[in-house]
């Protein structure tokens, strides 16, 4: 299957210059003051947890703003400093972009940080942040392999991820067998699981040898194993899925399996002017 890569920005055309008589210099005014905001909404973008985890930590005492326990309604903004036990949290200027990370992931890792099993984490092979920590966009089961996208902004993560704003998720799949048109129309008119109706809303042949059959599917939905679950409601088992594009962001070819990649500012703000 053919994959584009993630971002090419348009070329910015030369603004036209109009020459205007020099005027006196107006009289300097002083700046405004930097914005605030809730605490736990700072640290929640931040993604270390949840607004409401934010507040309970708040609550009992377990965070501190300049050097003080904070409480509830504090704000805080550019400049002041957050900790949680021995961490610290810089808080920066507003326009500061989230970071935004692609990984290629290899089937045989897991889309969390701790597990019973030992298996290997996704986490491992990310570089480290100092005053925020990593959000998966999405899982991939242990067995699937494809794009995964990270970010540090809780707020970026919920826009990607949150049922309202159906963000398309594009997948390869290969299957044992083949499809009958039957079959084909039965997975996009919606096949009932245990924890509701799913659909693609495409499917589209793309050949295969032998046995081993490729199919690509789009769906606008993000539950447990469901692209998985679907095929095995009607008799067939995947053999292989690849996550090939998540919304606007497709598996650049250039990132091999294990392997990430950051956006660069004009990839982020291109990102961030495409989910609105």
């Amino acid at each position: 299957m053919k994959v584009r890569t993630p971002f090419r920005p348009a070329k910015k055309k030369t603004p036209s210059v109009e020459c205007v008589p020099i005027q006196s210099a107006p009289t300097a005014s002083k700046a405004p003051p930097a914005a605030t905001f809730k605490l736990q909404k700072l640290l929640a973008q931040k993604g270390l947890g949840s607004r409401r985890e934010m507040e309970a930590l708040i609550a009992e005492g377990n965070i501190t703003l300049n050097g003080k326990t904070a409480v509830l309604g504090d704000r805080a903004g550019p400049g002041d400093i957050v900790r949680i036990g021995r961490r610290v949290i810089r808080i920066h200027a507003e326009e500061d972009l989230p970071k935004v990370l692609l990984y290629h992931k290899p089937e045989g890792e897991i889309v969390s940080r701790d597990d019973p099993q030992g298996r290997p984490s996704v986490f491992d092979k990310l570089p480290y942040l100092r005053s925020s920590k990593w959000i998966a966009i999405g899982r991939l089961d242990f067995n699937t392999s494809g794009l995964l996208i990270f970010t540090n902004d809780g707020a970026l993560a919920n826009r990607l991820m949150h049922p309202r704003f159906e963000m398309e998720r594009e997948y390869a799949v290969r299957i044992l067998g083949e499809l009958t048109d039957e079959q084909m129309e039965q997975l996009t008119a919606g096949i009932e699981l245990e924890d509701g109706q799913a659909a693609f809303t495409y499917l589209a042949d793309q050949g295969g040898e032998g046995a081993n059959h490729w199919y690509r599917v789009i769906l606008k939905e993000g539950k447990n194993r469901e692209v998985r679950r679907m095929f095995e409601a009607i008799g067939l088992t995947v053999s292989r899925l690849m996550r090939v594009r998540f919304g606007p962001i497709n598996l650049p070819p250039r990132i091999k399996r294990g392997q990430w990649l950051e956006l660069d500012e004009k990839e982020t703000r291109r990102l961030l002017s495409l989910i609105g």
